[in-house]
């Protein structure tokens, strides 16, 4: 169970993967981390990271954007379950631009008209999402190759992936150094420390973009019974961004204070529903400083339980309302529409154009640092 503070994980052995290495593993028959080739992006190697706890679960992660392909966690009945949706091979993420698994930015969420102010000067980003900027760009982290290399921590295996974001990159100024490090512990926690820092004065907000279905896909997310530690949210306009307002949740179908199924009131006739088109809404969780719960989550099919613990202000709730079955994932089966829910930890969307929101600014000798948990268990 989670009980670590953040940055605790003390490394143990260090293997770094090059190009020339076609499969090496580091760990011990009982945790492991396994790497095989996956392709190429660009001239760029790709690669296919296979994580093993000492309890069998199991961590898929590619270096293509940073993403978890598969997240395989018992069941009540001990059997393995793929809690996330994802392709079975590299193609697939290339020909489908999906954020299944990915670490999304340079600004994870959207940045209204794709404009922002820092420090007196104006910058312009690339607009992918009607007016407005989403999850980095056109080309964003999920898009890129990362370099990475495979870590046996105390906690279980790891992979620490490292990019460099380069000055104008989609618009943002600075370049930045990130470093994502997956860990899958021993306790059957998935964790995710990020880590960036700049030589220019820019704005960040990365978070992982995993799509859960504690169900294994196959059946959609809304019998999930959800709580979000978080009284209030950030109501959004037509577009979807933050009007800046930070609203109450009592009383509305924004409420998940007390554990409420998904598809409970998913169809009401509210404004902020948009008649029936779902979550994509900004929570201001309820925590203080450090790691705090930010969510909860509950399978009745599988028993599985998936508690969600953060360091960051928000968490982003969406109900997959944008999949529409047309992308056929693992094991051939169709991800219809609200097929998985996302919750992504994170700072507030738009939070540049809006200064009572917390700062998403970073500036060089700063250090930009996150943590979040998803701890998995069964009832």
């Amino acid at each position: 169970m989670f009980s670590r503070r953040r940055g605790t994980f003390m490394i143990i052995t260090v293997l770094l993967i090059t190009a020339v290495v076609g499969f090496a593993a580091v760990g011990s028959a009982s945790s492991s981390v396994e790497m095989k080739p996956w392709g190429e992006v660009g001239g760029q190697p790709v690669y296919l990271y296979t994580l093993t706890n000492s309890n069998g679960a199991t961590m898929k992660v590619t270096n293509y954007g940073a993403r978890v392909t598969s997240l395989k966690v018992p069941n009540e009945d001990g059997e393995m379950v793929d809690v996330v949706l994802g392709f079975d091979n590299l193609q697939d993420y290339l020909d489908n631009h999906t954020y299944f698994g990915a670490i999304v930015g340079r600004y994870g969420n959207r940045i209204s008209n794709g404009k922002f102010t820092l420090d007196g000067e104006q910058y312009s980003l690339v607009r992918n999402n009607m007016d407005n900027h989403l999850h980095g760009g056109y080309k964003g982290f999920d898009q890129r190759v990362w370099r990475g290399e495979a870590v046996k921590t105390s906690e279980g295996p790891s992979v620490r992936l490292n990019y460099l974001s380069k000055d104008g990159e989609e618009g943002y100024p600075g370049n930045l150094q990130v470093t994502v490090t997956y860990t899958l512990t021993n306790d059957n926690e998935f964790v995710f420390d990020i880590k960036a820092t700049t030589d220019e004065a820019t704005v960040v907000n990365l978070t992982n973009h995993n799509y859960y279905n504690l169900n294994g896909a196959k059946s959609d997310a809304m019998d999930h019974e959800l709580i979000i530690n978080a009284d209030k949210f950030t109501p959004i306009d037509d577009e979807w961004i933050p009007t800046g307002e930070i609203a109450s949740v009592e009383g509305t179908p924004m409420d998940f204070t007390t554990p409420t199924k998904v598809g409970k009131r998913i169809n009401e006739n509210h404004k902020q529903l948009k008649n029936g088109a779902g979550y994509d809404h900004n929570y201001v969780l309820n925590g203080g400083s450090g790691m705090d719960t930010a969510a909860t989550a509950y399978s009745p099919a599988t028993g599985i339980i998936m508690k969600v613990y953060t360091d960051q202000p928000g968490v982003q709730f969406y109900s997959g309302n944008f999949l529409d079955g047309s992308l056929v994932g693992k094991d051939d089966i169709k991800y219809k529409k609200r097929y998985a829910i996302c919750l992504e930890t994170q700072h507030f969307p738009d939070s540049p154009n809006h200064p009572n929101f917390p700062s998403t600014a970073l500036r060089p000798g700063e250090v930009y640092e996150t943590t979040t948990v998803f701890e998995f268990d069964t009832e």
